[in-house]
C-alpha cells in the first residue's frame, strides 16, 4: 500500500518480458549452432536476418543495429569456416539480406520507440487525472480507520469511471463510492463532476437524501452540456453517513451493489428497503431517496465496492462470489481486508480483470470523536 492510502495494481516488467528481450540473442545462438552442425549446403545462416527483425520489437535502435552487426559478423565467420568458393555469392547475398533487414529493423525500432514515448505521455496524463479525481484518502477520520482500493482494468492507463471519497463533516464521516456508466474521458468527466458536487454538498446538506438530490441536479446540469441524450449518462453510487457519536449509520443506495457489513465473524449485505434512482435519473424516475440505517459497532468493518468486484469472472464465466469469500477472510484492519479482496480477485480471474474496480474498507474503532472542517 502506498502513502496515499490506496492500492494500485502494478504493471511492471514481468519475467516473460525479460525473456522476450533475450530472444534475438538466443535466436542468433541457435542458428549459429545449427549452421555449424549441419551440411553447409543447407545454408541455415540465411535465418540470421530474422534476429534484427525480432530485435526491432523489443530493443532500441542502437541495440537493434548491434544485433544486426552481430548476425552479419557471424555470417562472415560461418562463410569463412565452413563455406566453399562455389558458395561465395550465396554468402554475399545472405550478408546483404542481413544488412538490409537490419536497416529496416532500425527504422521500425525508431517508430516503435516514438509510439512508446507517446503512450508514456498519455499514461502520465491519465495517472495525473486519476490522482486528481481520486485524491489521497486519510487513513483515519474520527473513530474510523479507512483504506481504499483501485484496480484499473487497463493497467497501462489507470483511469476510469469508478470514484470514491470520504470526508469528515459536522454530521459525521460521509462517504461516497460509485461507478459511471461507460469508460474513457466522458466517464472521467462525469465522475469528476459528481465528486466536485459531493465535496461541497457533504458539508452543507443536513441529510444524505439532500446530498443525493444535489448530486442529481449538479450532474444533470453537467450532462446537459454533453452531446447526445443526457439520459445516456448516469452513475450508480452509495452514500454513507457515520456519526461520530456511534449512533445509527445512514445509507442511501442509488442503484449500486449493496455494501457488506462484517460483524463478529458474520457477513451480511446492507440492502436498501426501497430503491433510489441512480445519479442523473431522478428527473426520469422520481427523486425519492430512501435513507436506511444500521449499527456499526466497534471493530465492525464495512466494505463498499463497485460492480467490477461482483462482475469479475473466472475461466468458466462464473461471477465472483463476494459474500462467500468475505466469510472466509480473517482481516483485523481495512488494509488487510482490501489485501485479501485483491488477492482473491486476481486468483479467481487468473489475473484477468475486465473492469475497473474500486473499494473502500471502513473499520469502527473506539476513540474520542473529533471534527475537523476539511474545506
Amino acid at each position: 500500500m502506498n502513502c496515499s492510502g490506496r492500492f494500485w495494481r502494478s504493471a511492471g516488467s514481468s519475467p516473460g518480458e525479460q525473456v522476450v528481450r533475450l530472444a534475438p540473442l538466443a535466436l542468433i545462438a541457435i542458428i549459429t549452432v545449427v549452421a555449424f552442425v549441419t551440411p553447409s549446403n543447407l545454408h541455415f545462416s540465411r535465418f540470421l536476418s530474422l534476429a534484427p527483425a525480432l530485435a526491432a520489437s523489443v530493443w532500441p535502435v542502437v541495440g537493434t543495429v548491434v544485433i544486426g552487426a552481430l548476425a552479419a559478423a557471424l555470417d562472415v565467420v560461418i562463410a569463412a569456416t565452413i563455406g566453399s568458393v562455389s558458395e561465395d555469392l550465396t554468402h554475399l547475398f545472405t550478408l546483404a539480406v542481413i544488412v538490409g533487414a537490419t536497416a529496416a529493423a532500425a527504422c521500425a525500432s525508431h517508430v516503435r520507440q516514438q509510439r512508446e514515448r507517446t503512450l508514456a505521455d498519455v499514461r502520465s496524463v491519465a495517472e495525473t487525472t486519476q490522482t486528481v479525481l481520486l485524491r489521497p484518502m486519510p487513513h483515519r477520520l474520527g473513530r474510523l480507520r479507512i483504506e481504499a482500493l483501485y484496480l484499473a482494468a487497463a493497467a497501462q492507463a489507470r483511469v476510469g469511471g469508478d470514484f470514491y471519497e470520504a470526508l469528515e463533516t459536522v454530521h459525521g464521516v460521509r462517504l461516497i463510492i460509485g461507478d459511471v456508466r461507460g469508460k474513457g474521458l466522458p466517464a472521467v468527466g462525469m465522475a469528476s463532476a459528481i465528486l466536485g458536487c459531493f465535496r461541497e454538498a457533504a458539508y452543507d446538506e443536513p441529510d444524505l437524501a439532500r446530498v443525493a438530490g444535489r448530486l442529481d441536479v449538479s450532474t444533470g446540469r453537467y450532462t446537459a452540456l454533453l452531446p447526445g441524450d443526457r439520459m445516456e449518462y448516469f452513475a450508480t453510487a452509495v452514500l454513507v453517513e457515520i456519526p461520530d457519536d456511534g449512533s445509527a449509520v445512514g445509507i442511501v443506495n442509488l442503484g449500486h451493489p449493496p455494501p457488506l457489513l462484517l460483524s463478529a465473524g458474520m457477513v451480511r449485505e446492507v440492502t436498501p428497503t426501497a430503491p433510489s434512482p441512480p445519479i442523473n435519473m431522478g428527473a426520469l424516475v422520481g427523486e425519492d431517496y430512501r435513507i436506511d440505517t444500521f449499527s456499526l459497532a466497534a471493530e465492525d468493518q464495512l466494505l463498499l465496492y463497485t460492480d467490477g468486484v461482483t462482475e469479475t469472472r473466472d475461466h468458466t464465466g462464473a461471477f465472483f462470489p463476494l459474500v462467500q469469500h468475505a466469510g472466509q477472510w480473517d482481516a483485523d484492519s481495512p488494509s488487510r481486508l482490501l489485501g485479501q479482496l485483491h488477492s482473491d480477485l486476481v486468483h479467481f480471474s487468473h489475473g484477468r480483470l475486465d473492469d475497473d474496480i474500486a473499494a473502500i474498507a471502513v473499520r469502527a474503532a473506539a476513540g474520542t470523536p473529533s471534527y475537523r472542517r476539511g474545506r
